[in-house]
């Protein structure tokens, strides 16, 4: 939780993330520091305007951005939304809303959320590995693929089972949509399979362990986005219980 992890005074790298411009053009990826301001709830917080040596940075109400917190626990990083900025006691402060759960500094690791939802898969063609090697990836269409289901998904990569048995280190085309605000966004991504068994509790069905391969920064921050907003609903739902 951020109130238990980020106090005021702690240290803060910030990063714009993709698409986002931070005091420069786009596509900087300039790193500026700053430090917490205060700590409001679990979800928001107020940060210390960045500077550039003796210049403010006024980062854009609705830039999305990636922290790293310097906290007594060790390094938390986490991406945000500015919501929107003013000036308290002569400091200028940006108040800030997580867009993604706030984990452990881990620059190859993410948070694996547990969910059933429907994928659809195939082997890659030797032409499209070939293509995928000259960064000239293309999907060739018109070919089938065969329904599986996700059983959970991160920024990295899924899990999913399939009546298919592929070999590891597979390069494999993946098909998933994810319901984001209400609307259904589709994803067409290339993964590579680390690990495949079989499947304990449906017979004649395996199970996967895939890590992504060709995805944009923009679809990866969706993913961690769709991961937040659906841990963020089932606590709702728990607390609501929890008052009946």
């Amino acid at each position: 939780m951020l109130t238990e992890l980020v106090k005021p005074g702690d240290k803060i790298e910030v990063q714009a993330v993709e698409g986002a411009i931070l005091g420069g053009k786009a596509g900087d990826k300039k790193i500026y520091t700053s430090q917490v301001y205060d700590v409001l709830d679990d979800e928001r917080l107020e940060i210390m305007m960045p500077m550039d040596g003796t210049k403010l940075i006024l980062l854009p109400v609705d830039g999305e951005y990636q922290f790293c917190f310097y906290t007594r626990k060790g390094l938390y990083q986490c991406f945000i939304r500015v919501v929107e900025r003013y000036k308290d006691n002569n400091v200028y402060i940006l108040l800030c809303e997580l867009t993604s759960p706030i984990g452990k500094y881990q620059r190859r690791e993410y948070y694996r959320f547990a969910c059933s939802l429907p994928i659809r898969t195939r082997e890659l063609l030797d032409e499209e590995i070939e293509a995928l090697k000259e960064l000239k990836y293309h999907m060739w269409v018109g070919i089938p693929l065969t329904k599986g289901n996700i059983v959970d998904i991160s920024g990295g990569g899924i899990r999913f089972v399939s009546p298919v048995k592929y070999t590891e280190g597979t390069q494999i085309a993946i098909n998933f949509s994810l319901n984001m605000h209400g609307k259904e966004e589709a994803y067409e991504l290339v993964g590579k399979i680390l690990k495949s068994r079989s499947n304990e509790v449906r017979k004649g069905e395996y199970e996967h362990r895939v890590k992504f391969t060709l995805i944009s920064n923009i679809q990866r921050e969706e993913i961690i986005r769709y991961i937040f907003e659906e841990e963020r609903k089932s606590r709702r739902r728990i607390a609501n219980v929890g008052d009946l």
